[in-house]
C-alpha cells in the first residue's frame, strides 16, 4: 500500500484541529487521624470553610477547622473503610442540599437523601446550607398572622408569618404536639411546612410521619431527619439544610413554616463535633461560638420585603428545659434570638391544663401587629382576667373568706382556664377562636359548671355553623366585631341557652 505524503499531512493537520487540551488540576491531601466521625488531614493549603472533601469510598466530608499544618473535617458517612495516609480531594464547592417542589411530601436526610422509600427526587438546583441572612433594607415589618389554631396561643402569643417564636418546657409537655397542630392548621393556606427532627429516635420520626399523612399534611410538608443514631455531625447540619431548603421557597414569594425539633440536642451534636475537633471549651463545654451557631440560624426567619417578592419564613424553634429551668445557658441564648416564647409548665401539662401554656412568661414581641382585630377585641380582656385570676388564686387557698368581688374573678377566671383547653390534632379557625373567646370573656359562661363548659363550647360552636354561618362569614370578611355581629352573636347565644339549658 503506497500513502501519499499529502493524505498523512491532512490527517495529522485534521489530528492536530481536533486535538483539545484537558488540563485539571485538583488539589489533594492525605488523610493523618481518623476516627469518631472526625478525619485530620494534610496537604490541603486552599481549602474554604464548610468546603466538601470526598475520600477515596466516594464518602464526603465538609471542612471545619482550619489550621496552620492541617485541615479538621467532620465525617458526612461512614468511616469503616477510611484510613490514614489515603487521599483525599478537594471539591472547591460548600455543602449544599437540593431544593424545589420536588421535595415536598418527602422524608430526607441531612444531605437531600430520600429516606422514605418513594424514590429518587428529581430536585431543580441546589442551595449552600450556610447563607447570609437578610439585611434590615431586604425586611419588611411582620403585619400577617400565621395560626396556629390553638385558643391560648393565638388569643395571647399571637405569631406572624416571619417571626421566631420558640416553643419551650420540660420534656413530655407537648412542645412537638404544638408544633405538629400549627402544621395541620396550615392546610389550605398555601403555606409550605418543613418540620426539622434532630437528634430524635427513628421510631418518634416515623410517628411524626405517620399523623402527617393522616391528618393530609404532607402534601404541602417536608421532613428533614437527622435520628439520634446518625453523627453528630449530620445532626449538625440537618437544621441549615432544613432552612436553606425553606429559603428558597420564600426567595421564590411564598410562605414557609420550619420547626427545629430540637435546638437543645442540635447545640449538644455541636459540643460532641467541637470537642471531637479540640476546639476550646467554654460555659457546660459548649465552645465559645454556640450562640452563634443559634443566631445565624434562626435570623434567616424574615419577612422580605415587597421587592423580593414578599415571601416569609417563620421559624419556630423548640428547646427542652430541665425542671423548668429556663435560665440554663442554651434556653437564655435563643430567647435572646427569638421574638418571644410559649412557656410550657409541667405543673399545667399534669393539672390538666392542655395546651400547658404558663400565660405570665409566655411572650410575643411581635404582639397585636400578627391579630386580625376581631381577636384584639376579645383577647385583650381575658390576658389581663387571666392574670388577676391566677394571682387571687394563690391568696384564696389561704383564707376561707372571700369578698363578692374576689368570688367573682375566681369564677370568671377557671371558667376562662377551662375554655382554653384543647385536644390534640383539633385546630379551631380563628373566626371560631374568637366566638368562643367572645363567650367567656362576656361572662356567658359564668352560670355554667366547669364540666359543662367544653361541652356547652363544642355545641354551641356546630350551633353557630348549621344555624348562623352568617356571623362567621362577617367576622371573616369585616376581620372585626362589629355591633352588627356582637348583636347576632348575642342572640345566637340566647337561642343556644334554651336549647342546652343551665346546670
Amino acid at each position: 500500500m503506497h500513502l501519499k505524503p499529502e493524505e498523512i499531512s491532512a490527517i495529522l493537520l485534521r489530528q492536530i484541529q481536533g486535538y483539545e487540551e484537558k488540563l485539571s488540576v485538583e488539589e489533594v491531601g492525605t488523610i493523618l487521624t481518623v476516627g469518631d466521625g472526625i478525619a485530620r488531614i494534610y496537604g490541603l493549603k486552599n481549602a474554604m470553610a464548610g468546603e466538601l472533601l470526598q475520600f477515596e469510598n466516594g464518602v464526603y466530608g465538609m471542612v471545619m477547622n482550619l489550621e496552620e499544618d492541617s485541615v479538621g473535617c467532620i465525617l458526612l458517612g461512614p468511616e469503616e473503610d477510611i484510613k490514614e495516609s489515603q487521599t483525599v480531594r478537594g471539591t472547591r464547592r460548600v455543602m449544599s442540599v437540593p431544593v424545589g417542589d420536588a421535595l415536598i411530601g418527602r422524608v430526607i436526610n441531612a444531605v437531600g437523601e430520600p429516606i422514605d422509600g418513594k424514590g429518587p427526587i428529581a430536585s431543580t438546583g441546589f442551595r449552600p446550607i450556610e447563607t447570609l441572612a437578610p439585611g434590615i433594607i431586604d425586611r419588611q415589618p411582620v403585619f400577617e398572622s400565621l395560626a396556629t389554631g390553638l385558643k391560648v396561643v393565638d388569643s395571647m402569643t399571637p405569631i406572624g408569618r416571619g417571626q421566631r417564636e420558640l416553643i419551650i418546657g420540660d420534656r413530655g409537655t407537648g412542645k412537638t404536639a404544638l408544633a405538629i397542630d400549627t402544621i395541620i392548621n396550615q392546610k389550605g393556606k398555601d403555606i409550605i411546612c418543613i418540620y426539622v427532627a434532630i437528634g430524635q429516635k427513628s421510631s418518634s420520626v416515623a410517628r411524626v410521619v405517620k399523623k402527617l399523612e393522616d391528618y393530609g399534611a404532607m402534601g404541602y410538608s417536608i421532613v428533614v431527619a437527622a435520628s439520634a443514631s446518625e453523627p453528630p455531625a449530620l445532626q449538625y447540619i440537618s437544621a441549615y439544610a432544613g432552612c436553606a431548603i425553606g429559603e428558597e421557597f420564600m426567595h421564590q414569594g411564598k410562605h414557609v413554616l420550619i420547626i427545629y425539633d430540637d435546638l437543645s440536642k442540635h447545640a449538644v451534636a455541636y459540643r460532641t463535633v467541637s470537642l471531637l475537633l479540640r476546639r476550646p471549651p467554654g460555659r457546660e463545654a459548649f465552645p465559645g461560638d454556640v450562640f452563634y451557631l443559634h443566631s445565624r440560624l434562626l435570623e434567616r426567619a424574615a419577612k422580605l420585603s415587597d421587592q423580593l417578592g414578599g415571601g416569609s419564613l417563620t421559624a419556630l424553634p423548640l428547646v427542652e428545659t430541665q425542671a423548668g429551668d429556663v435560665s440554663a445557658y442554651i434556653p437564655t441564648n435563643i430567647i435572646s434570638i427569638t421574638d418571644g416564647q410559649v412557656f410550657l409548665e409541667s405543673d399545667l401539662f399534669f393539672s390538666g391544663q392542655r395546651p400547658a401554656m404558663n400565660v405570665g412568661i409566655s411572650v410575643s414581641r411581635v404582639g397585636g401587629d400578627a391579630q386580625i382585630r376581631a381577636m384584639k377585641q376579645v383577647a385583650g380582656r381575658m390576658k389581663s382576667e387571666l392574670a388577676q385570676y391566677r394571682e387571687l388564686k394563690s391568696f384564696a387557698q389561704f383564707g376561707s373568706d372571700l369578698d363578692d368581688e374576689t368570688k367573682f374573678r375566681l369564677n370568671r377566671g377557671a371558667r376562662l382556664e377551662e375554655l382554653l383547653k384543647q385536644g390534640e390534632n383539633v385546630p379551631m379557625s380563628v373566626e371560631e377562636q374568637v366566638i368562643s373567646i367572645y363567650t367567656g370573656v362576656n361572662g356567658h359562661l359564668d352560670e355554667f359548671s366547669i364540666e359543662r363548659i367544653q361541652p356547652f363550647e363544642r355545641d354551641f360552636l356546630a350551633f353557630i355553623r348549621d344555624q348562623h354561618p352568617e356571623i362567621i362569614a362577617d367576622i371573616t370578611s369585616t376581620q372585626k366585631v362589629t355591633d352588627e355581629n356582637r348583636a347576632a352573636l348575642e342572640q345566637a347565644i340566647k337561642e343556644f341557652k334554651a336549647i342546652f339549658g343551665v346546670a
